[in-house]
């Protein structure tokens, strides 16, 4: 935890503020320190103390600077609303960096109140001049909210109507803070430290030892009710949104109790430089996931102050150019990837802005796949890759975390077909089909699961199972019995990682037009038979019509609404259905050849 060090206070006007930094262990006050300087800057009802976890994270690469912002901890608190209008908490943030900082731009990482301040004051002339970087966590722009609410209601289709609800919704609190009296009533009660520490701990999932003892707490949280009565309702009803040239990097936490994430949509019109990095975590992400918020600050600020980096992409891919998608910035891995449903799926999460890492046993037809998602904009990078290889595999996704991080988007895409009789069957066929379909589904979700429990900021892995799962047939009894277990597997391992934000998705395509067909083995025929029977199973397949873009567009849906099981086409909806509540059906349609 950071030891904090009391520097001299800096004066905006008659008000003090109380300035701090974190020093690396050992060393003197800092005096003509060559690395980059951040200046952390707090929200309600924090103070510079928000930060102890996080600064000596950052220590070893910047000078750290974090100061206790007006009606907070050891800085004065002026009486009456209108001195805690944001453009004075802005002025009080540039006499902050013209003291720690007068020849050098700071990089700024503000939280909650903090950020919305710190929009206040990138939106100023100039401020590109002292703040060389900025990283938002939980506090928009009140002009940007104001003119993204107007919007939603001028518009009041369904979708514009629950986004702007739903924040409502969220933001009631805020009316109450606004109430002359009693909220600073409430706080006298309600503000102590094991309160607080349990309100955290049950509404973020916080850690217990994570909140840090301050005796200010329940003061900070009553003058902090100024930042409410004097900015919110002005700003909401004369929003007056100014652009930016400041490089910004926005964190958006999708289990954020005060903020939803739709707020953020209309950023990019006020940020000429913006980056976004999206993940399931909640608003007091400074206390949750201090090394994730360290982490993805560090390489921001490095990249900006044109650092070395370590190799790593990750910001490149964070990079918004136009309006965001729920996907924007995370990077995808999908196996299989250089045809079928493999190939459409990376094409549509090229398309959602996902930087993409595509592994095929042909690495030929995965560059082709490159080559294509590249015109989307987005960073590609080809992979050869056996998915039946384990140890092969294992070193691929620890590949893949080296040289790109650990992946949001995970899909178990590769697999073969195996048909025919399961007695006619070699052991050859049936070592292969099983070490492909399903140990490769099991060795990727593993491996890339375990990297994403490890990182705490969840992900999401998608199985691609069959209709085949739960529609028995003499035919294809051995393919149905891998693809039956990938479900199973997916709808487990669902489970076991829900405490961890990880969604699991197995997808059950039915009759697909894909290349599968055109290689399906078929087993206890003569090659001349086996011929006749595939070229007539891949006519039934061609006539039936269902593309794997239809499948990709499916998958891309499944994971934003993170469902357990998503059968696609209609055979696999009604087999799903039947196999669930009328079984016997299915077990009479398993007598039926297919393969004739």
């Amino acid at each position: 935890m950071a030891q904090w060090r009391r520097r001299e206070d800096v004066h905006n006007g008659a008000v003090r503020l109380a300035v701090f930094e974190s020093p690396l262990p050992g060393t003197s006050p800092s005096g003509d320190d060559p690395r980059p300087t951040v200046l952390l800057v707090h929200g309600w009802p924090d103070t510079h103390h928000l930060w102890t976890h996080v600064a000596p994270m950052l220590a070893g690469d910047f000078r750290v600077i974090a100061y206790d912002c007006r009606g907070f901890g050891d800085s004065d608190r002026p009486d009456g609303d209108d001195p805690y209008r944001l453009s004075e908490m802005a002025d009080d943030l540039f006499a902050v960096i013209d003291a720690v900082s007068p020849d050098n731009a700071v990089h700024v990482l503000a939280h909650d109140w903090g950020s919305v301040l710190t929009w206040e004051a990138v939106g100023r002339r100039g401020a590109d001049k002292c703040i060389a970087s900025f990283v938002s966590v939980s506090g928009p722009s009140l002009d940007q909210l104001g003119v993204w609410a107007r919007a939603r209601l001028r518009r009041p289709t369904p979708r514009n109507l629950a986004r702007a609800m739903a924040q409502t919704g969220s933001s009631a609190y805020t009316v109450f803070f606004q109430i002359p009296v009693a909220p600073g009533l409430f706080f006298r009660v309600t503000g102590s430290q094991t309160i607080w520490r349990e309100f955290l701990h049950r509404a973020e999932g916080m850690p217990r030892p994570n909140a840090v003892f301050r005796p200010t707490l329940r003061e900070d949280m009553i003058s902090g009710l100024r930042l409410y009565r004097a900015n919110i309702r002005p700003k909401l009803a004369a929003p007056d949104p100014r652009h930016t040239s400041v490089p910004v990097l926005e964190i958006v936490n999708e289990r954020d109790i005060a903020l939803r994430p739709a707020i953020f949509d209309d950023t990019h019109l006020y940020a000429e430089r913006l980056w976004r990095r999206t993940s399931p975590t909640g608003h007091w992400l400074p206390l949750t996931r201090p090394d994730y918020l360290a982490d993805v600050t560090r390489e921001f600020i490095r990249a900006r102050a044109g650092i070395e980096s370590d190799g790593r992409d990750s910001v490149d891919r964070s990079r918004i150019l136009g309006s965001p998608g729920p996907m924007a910035g995370k990077l995808a891995v999908v196996t299989g990837a250089g045809s079928g449903i493999g190939r459409e799926t990376a094409y549509a999460l090229a398309e959602q802005g996902c930087e993409l890492i595509l592994a095929d046993i042909d690495l030929d037809a995965a560059d082709e796949t490159v080559r294509e998602c590249k015109r989307f904009g987005v960073t590609a990078t080809a992979y050869l890759l056996d998915v039946a290889d384990t140890a092969g595999f294992v070193a691929f996704a620890a590949q893949v975390r080296e040289r790109h991080g650990v992946a949001d988007i995970v899909i178990n895409n590769a697999g073969i077909a195996l048909a025919g009789s399961a007695l006619a069957a070699t052991d050859e066929q049936v070592d292969k089909l099983l070490a492909v379909d399903l140990r490769g589904v099991i060795t990727g979700s593993r491996e890339f699961g375990r990297q994403m429990v490890e990182r705490g900021v969840g992900g999401h892995i998608v199985n691609v199972s069959s209709a085949a799962a739960f529609t028995p047939s003499r035919d294809l009894g051995l393919y149905s019995a891998a693809k039956a277990g990938v479900l199973m597997f997916s709808e487990s391992l669902r489970g076991e990682l829900t405490e961890h934000r990880i969604g699991v998705t197995a997808i059950c395509p039915g009759i697909v037009d894909t290349n599968i067909v055109r290689s399906t083995r078929i087993a206890g025929v003569d090659a001349e038979t086996e011929a006749a029977q595939r070229d007539r199973l891949d006519k039934l397949y061609r006539k039936r019509g269902f593309t794997p873009d239809r499948v990709a567009a499916d998958i891309v849906k499944a994971i934003n609404a993170n469902k357990a099981v998503a059968p696609v086409t209609a055979e696999a909806k009604v087999g799903y259905r039947v196999y669930r509540f009328a079984p016997w059906i299915s077990r009479l349609g398993a007598r039926r050849k297919v393969a004739r």
